[in-house]
């Protein structure tokens, strides 16, 4: 499965991800846009009125006071603490807008993680199986940090920016229409250089996220396995993947920035000509008596620069609202990805006896469950949860050129142990993942209860089903809370019941504050037994009828394992077990035990039955060749 492509969902284009993001930012924040888009207003305004006054300023203040012997500079002054007073309106309406937008980008960063943690939960195992982890892990991280500095500042700045255009635009018409085709015959060109320039930055951008994410993804494989690689001295082999990688990531952030970082100077040389040649053709209308005065000039002089700042600062902008399409594009990636589909309408009911011996259901917990099986009619047959498990002529393949079972046909009665052996790759965990299904099977069939588990509902289905794998996960927090993963109302006295029937309670009354030790970093300060049977007492807990054990007893050692299996026994009586071990000792006193060679039963029997065969299992059992 791991060598699979990753073959998920399309990527957005950055156009796209723009029109939902924008969408996902007014959603819950229109009041205080509304209040952004006025403070916005207030500033612009407060900006071209600067330099609209400045006309005013010279010709009929400064001007006026230099033809004076005996200047009165009152006027002046006036005029210059209303200007002061304009710029303050503007400094207050920047700072308060702002300060909106942070609340309105981490509202919708929130927003994002919580739909993204709340979508992946959906996903299939598949999903899981063929994506790096470390990559998903950057699509929280990197790809969403990328969203806060667009949402905060580049989008505020370009709403900023529009406003000032059109409010500067017109002042400048009204000025000189004549020096209006200049600056906008100078803008023209400096938006055809921005978009040459963001064409080609904008693919290597996306590029340069994906890069990331699978930069991320090898590194957490190398920390997860350090062991392995000091082990086998194998640190040159994995610093020249780590090169490759990073090389490759190196290479595409080179490419994208290139291009985004001569966008800023180019635009400030072209807005330099600009100012020189709006100066050179105002003088000229001035001295060729087209009305223009001294005052007029310098205002428009500065109005020119203030309609060509925003396109400047856009184009600042474009480095992080180009990664930020980028990083949204990968978001909205993983939100699009098919969620784990669930047609099953047969659910896991509460149940208890009547006087006349029929099932009934009931809302208190009677530690009694049955199938709640609809019909058409609006009817319910309920059928009681035994455990009984069978495969009809089951065909699978996780890709359709490696199929990995064929004609899997085999029944575990209620109370029956059944174990799988064979080589690795054999199809054992395979068979536990259909029963789960967390895959589909391609042909055939699976009953449960004489239920086509097609027809029951996933979480149901998993509600009645406990597994123990080969690698423990346990969660940060106590002791108890991670027992009672296996059912979170469970209580305290159960919980400990459940670890005293894995053997797990002796040691756990060892650590420095029993059950209620907190648990780190996949519980490391415990030992690896010692975490598999946290995982026992987990899957004890919840007290399904059916237990999975894929390979639960394969990292203890014997000692521990002999205190392991004692519990493991009073864990499965009664219980529907399918044991998946390389251990042949755990499986002898199965009821049933099946060889699989190449997603095939080749025999079964009991052990006695298997051993007087004197075939694959009396082979394996008495070490004539190795399981793997």
């Amino acid at each position: 499965m791991t060598d699979q492509k990753n073959q998920g969902a399309a990527i957005p284009t950055p156009q796209g991800a723009a029109g939902r993001l924008f969408r996902m930012i007014v959603q819950g924040n229109a009041l205080r846009l509304v209040f952004v888009l006025i403070a916005i207003v207030i500033s612009a305004a407060a900006s071209v009125g600067a330099s609209v006054f400045l006309e005013s300023l010279i010709d009929d203040y400064i001007k006026p006071l230099l033809l004076m012997e005996n200047p009165v500079f009152d006027k002046l002054l006036h005029a210059l603490m209303g200007m002061a007073c304009l710029y303050a309106a503007g400094l207050i309406a920047t700072y308060l807008y702002n300060r909106i937008m942070v609340t309105v980008s981490q509202r919708t960063l929130k927003s994002i993680r919580d739909k993204m943690f709340s979508h992946m939960q959906s996903l299939p195992i598949r999903y899981f199986d063929t994506h790096a982890h470390g990559d998903i892990m950057s699509v929280y991280t990197n790809d969403v940090d990328t969203l806060r500095q667009m949402i905060s500042q580049s989008i505020p700045q370009a709403m900023s920016s529009a406003v000032s255009i059109v409010a500067v635009f017109c002042s400048m018409l009204v000025m000189s229409w004549q020096l209006t085709i200049v600056v906008l015959i100078c803008v023209a060109v400096m938006l055809v250089a921005a978009r040459m320039i963001a064409r080609r930055s904008g693919a290597y951008f996306i590029q340069q996220q994906m890069d990331l994410g699978r930069l991320n993804g090898y590194i957490e494989e190398m920390i997860e396995g350090q062991k392995v690689v000091k082990v086998f001295c194998h640190e040159e082999k994995a610093e020249e993947g780590f090169d490759k990688v990073n090389d490759k990531l190196a290479a595409s952030a080179r490419k994208a920035n290139q291009y985004a970082n001569v966008l800023m100077p180019a635009m400030n040389n072209i807005g330099n000509l600009q100012y020189v040649i709006v100066a050179i053709v105002g003088g000229a209308i001035a001295l060729s008596g087209g009305g223009l005065t001294l005052g007029a000039i310098a205002a428009f002089l500065q109005l020119s620069k203030a309609f060509t700042q925003p396109i400047s600062q856009i184009s600042q902008q474009l480095n992080a609202i180009v990664m930020a399409l980028a990083g949204a594009a990968r978001v909205f990636a993983l939100m699009d990805e098919e969620p784990e589909q669930d047609h099953g309408d047969v659910t896991l009911v509460n149940v208890k006896y009547t006087q006349d011996g029929a099932l009934a259901e009931t809302t208190e917990r009677t530690n009694i469950w049955a199938w709640k099986e609809p019909h058409a009619d609006g009817t319910y047959t309920y059928t009681k949860l035994t455990g009984d498990v069978r495969f009809f002529d089951v065909d699978f393949a996780y890709t359709p050129d490696k199929p990995i079972l064929h004609d899997i046909t085999l029944y575990a009665k209620p109370g029956q142990k059944l174990a799988f052996v064979g080589s690795t790759g054999a199809g054992k965990t395979t068979i536990t993942n259909l029963i789960n299904r967390f895959y589909d099977i391609n042909d055939g069939k699976i009953t449960y209860d004489g239920i086509d588990i097609k027809r029951i509902c996933k979480r149901d289905l998993r509600q009645s089903l406990g597994i123990v794998l080969q690698d423990t996960n346990l969660f940060t927090g106590t002791v108890r809370e991670n027992i009672r993963y296996g059912r979170l109302d469970a209580t305290d006295e159960e919980v400990e019941v459940a670890a005293k029937l894995a053997n797990a309670d002796e040691f756990i009354h060892r650590l420095p504050q029993g059950y209620d030790t907190m648990l780190t970093d996949n519980g490391a300060s415990l030992s690896q037994g010692q975490r598999q049977l946290i995982a026992i007492a987990r899957a004890a807990v919840a007290d399904p009828p059916v237990m999975i054990l894929d390979e639960a007893t394969s990292s203890i050692d014997t000692r521990t394992e002999s205190l392991v299996q004692q519990g493991m026994d009073g864990l499965m009586y009664g219980r529907t077990v399918f044991v998946i071990a390389h251990r042949l000792s755990t499986v002898r006193n199965s009821n049933a035990i099946m060889v699989l060679e190449h997603g095939r039963i080749i025999e079964r029997g009991s052990h006695e039955e298997l051993i007087a065969q004197k075939g694959v299992y009396y082979q394996l059992y008495t070490g004539a060749f190795e399981m793997e």
